[in-house]
C-alpha cells in the first residue's frame, strides 16, 4: 500500500515539477514595470492584455523534445490541447493560435501536423499562421493561441485565500498511450461537442464567480498544479488524498502525477463549491472538495491517518513566481 511520504516524495522528484524551476530564472530578466495595460503576466496560465472592455489572453507552450521522438501524432494533438487548456483556465475562450515548426524528418513532421489537424477539429479552434523551418538538424513544435475574457471573469492562479475550498474536477474517463505513461488521455475518442464544453465549464463558472482562483492540471500532475497555485497565492493548505477522483483501480502515483486530459483546480468560496463540481458533472467530468486552503504557505496532503509536508514555500520552490519575488 502506498504510504503519504511515498506520494510526497514522488511529486516533489517527478520531472515535471522539477522542470518549472527554471521558469523564474527566465521571467525574472524580462521587465514589466510601465507597461499599464499588462493586467496578468508572470505565474499565470496565460498573460492578460487590457483592451478597454475586456483582456486579450496570450499563452505559448513548446512540447518536449522527448514526445516529439516518441509520439509524434500526440505531440501535435497535445500542442493544441495544452495551449486551449491555459486559456480555459484564466476563464477565457480560446479564438486562434499560431505555430512554429522545425523539420528534420518529414515522417516526423507528417505525424506532427496530423495531431494538429486533429487538435483543430476537435476543440474548433483554427491555427491562423506561424513560421516554418524546412531545413533543421531537429524537430521541434511550439504554439502560440490568443484569447478573450470579459474583465469580471477573468480567473488568476495567483487569488487563492485561505479559507477557500480546494477543488478538483477531473474528466476520469480515459487510457494512458503504451509509450506516454504519465499522459491520460481523455478527449481524441470524445465528441467534439462535449470536448468543446468541458473547456466552456471552466468559462461558466468564471463567469458566474463560483471560483476565487484556477488553473488547469498540467505537467506536474493535479497535486504539483495545486503547488504553482498555492505558490504563486503566498497561501498553503491541506489535500486529503482519499478525495481526489481517481478511476477505478488506478495506480494513486501515477494518477497524480499524470498530465490530464481535462482537469482544473480551483479555490473556491465554501458556498461555490458544489456548483463548480456540477458545471463539470454535467460535462463528464468528476469533482470533489478535496482539502482546504490556509495561510501556513506550506501544502500538506494526508490519508486521515498520516500526514507528509509535500511544498513549504518558505524554502522550496516550484516556479518561483509568487508575492515578493521578482517574478510576481
Amino acid at each position: 500500500m502506498t504510504t503519504v511520504q511515498e506520494v510526497a516524495d514522488a511529486v516533489r522528484s517527478y520531472p515535471g515539477v522539477t522542470r518549472k524551476n527554471a521558469i523564474h530564472t527566465v521571467v525574472d530578466l524580462l521587465p514589466l514595470e510601465g507597461f499599464g495595460h499588462v493586467a496578468a503576466a508572470k505565474g499565470e496560465d496565460a498573460a492578460a492584455i487590457d483592451v478597454g472592455d475586456q483582456y486579450i489572453l496570450f499563452a505559448a507552450d513548446g512540447i518536449m523534445e522527448s514526445l516529439m521522438r516518441t509520439n509524434p501524432y500526440y505531440a501535435g494533438y497535445f500542442a493544441v490541447l495544452v495551449n486551449v487548456n491555459d486559456i480555459a483556465a484564466m476563464g477565457g475562450r480560446a479564438l486562434g493560435m499560431v505555430d512554429i515548426m522545425s523539420v528534420a524528418d518529414t515522417g516526423v513532421s507528417d505525424e506532427v501536423i496530423r495531431g494538429m489537424q486533429d487538435g483543430i477539429r476537435k476543440f474548433g479552434v483554427p491555427i491562423v499562421g506561424g513560421h516554418t523551418h524546412p531545413d533543421c538538424g531537429y524537430n521541434a513544435l511550439d504554439i502560440s493561441i490568443i484569447g478573450k475574457v470579459p474583465k469580471d471573469a477573468l480567473l488568476r492562479s495567483s487569488t487563492a485565500e485561505p479559507g477557500d475550498d480546494i477543488v478538483f474536477v477531473m474528466d476520469t474517463d480515459g487510457f494512458y498511450p503504451p509509450d506516454l505513461p504519465y499522459a491520460f488521455v481523455t478527449t481524441v475518442d470524445k465528441d467534439d461537442r462535449l470536448v468543446r464544453d468541458q473547456m466552456e465549464a471552466a468559462a461558466v463558472v468564471a463567469e458566474r464567480h463560483l471560483a476565487r482562483s484556477g488553473k488547469d492540471m498540467s505537467n506536474p500532475g493535479c497535486l504539483g498544479t495545486l503547488g504553482m497555485m498555492l505558490e504563486s497565492s503566498a497561501a498553503g493548505g491541506t489535500v486529503d488524498l482519499r478525495r481526489i477522483p481517481v478511476p477505478d483501480g488506478a495506480d494513486l502515483v501515477r494518477w497524480v502525477l499524470a498530465y490530464q486530459g481535462c482537469g482544473f483546480c480551483f479555490s473556491c468560496p465554501p458556498e461555490c463549491s458544489q456548483q463548480v463540481i456540477d458545471v463539470f458533472s454535467e460535462v463528464g467530468c468528476r469533482g470533489a472538495v478535496v482539502g482546504k486552503v490556509d495561510d501556513t504557505r506550506v501544502l500538506k496532503i494526508t490519508d486521515g491517518e498520516d500526514t507528509a509536508v509535500l511544498f513549504d514555500f518558505h524554502k522550496d520552490i516550484i516556479t518561483g513566481c509568487g508575492p515578493g519575488s521578482k517574478s510576481a
